[in-house]
């Protein structure tokens, strides 16, 4: 690795959201429906950097557990038990 590889490696990694922050957006993402970012801003019980919130979102769109487009921000992830139900209710071939 360069040493300006490196050295934006090193400054990506000096600031990254905590768990707890991205847990409380999924959490406002799964009960809120299409929103948007500033309605999404508002509904967070606390207050988040502009920039971490956007870095929060790309790894959500990244793990396919939300879709962003121009009208707002929509949880699509099925959770594992919603999925068993699904299958429970399905027609074995």
């Amino acid at each position: 690795m360069t040493q300006a590889t490196q050295s934006l490696v090193t400054e990506q990694i000096k600031h990254s959201p905590t768990l707890s922050t991205v847990l409380m957006v999924e959490d406002t993402l799964k009960n809120g429906g299409l929103v948007k970012l500033a309605e999404l801003k508002r509904k967070l019980p606390r207050k988040v950097m502009h920039q971490t919130l956007l870095q929060i979102l790309d790894y959500l769109q990244l793990s396919g557990k939300i879709l962003m487009g121009t009208k707002g921000i929509l949880w699509v992830f099925a959770e594992r038990k919603e999925l068993d139900a699904f299958i429970n209710r399905g027609t074995e071939v």
